[in-house]
């Protein structure tokens, strides 16, 4: 608008005729960047690039996270028991391509193991290793609640997933 007021919401009804428009107004709401990582039983190591964690609960400490249903992966990560879940830096966009589709994945990449067997990485901000204690419906997704049993920490500036595209957080001065 000309005097640099923002424009009138446009107000919808979320189905499928709107779906994009929907899809957008949720991308409004900038969320960090995680890989999930899980160690399966005959395909090895797996990462799973997601903005969908959450904080839960302090006390028992508990995470969140949902894979889509339609992920090709998505039965490896709702039997996984143990997973680590990584917040990623600004400076791991290409981590992150690694594990986008057709990306090689741990292929190549040096990672360790956590006590529980699940692939972790060093170069995160944070790494929060989880014990799945609960899926619940969350239609085209699953909610997957994790246990944090321990948690790796250090300071920096997050990676940030904001109406599509990937960029960092600046604070106000």
């Amino acid at each position: 608008m000309p005097d640099g007021s923002p424009a009138a919401p446009a107000d919808f009804v979320p189905g499928p005729d709107t779906a994009r428009a929907f899809r957008d107004a949720l991308g409004s709401f900038a969320t960090g960047v995680t890989l999930v990582t899980i160690d399966t039983p005959d395909g090895g190591p797996m990462g799973f690039a997601a903005n969908s964690f959450a904080a839960l609960s302090l006390d028992p400490p508990l995470v969140l996270w949902a894979p889509a249903r339609s992920a090709r992966r998505f039965p490896a990560y709702l039997a996984a028991q143990h997973y680590a879940i990584h917040v990623l830096p600004q400076s791991a966009r290409g981590l992150l391509e690694r594990f986008a589709r057709g990306g090689p994945g741990f292929d190549g990449l040096d990672f360790g193991r956590n006590a529980q067997g699940a692939p972790v990485l060093d170069q995160v901000l944070a790494r929060f290793d989880c014990r799945q204690t609960a899926v619940h419906d969350g239609g085209d997704h699953a909610i997957i609640v994790g246990q944090v049993l321990r948690v790796s920490h250090r300071d920096g500036a997050a990676l940030v997933f904001h109406q599509g595209r990937y960029g960092g957080f600046t604070p106000e001065a």
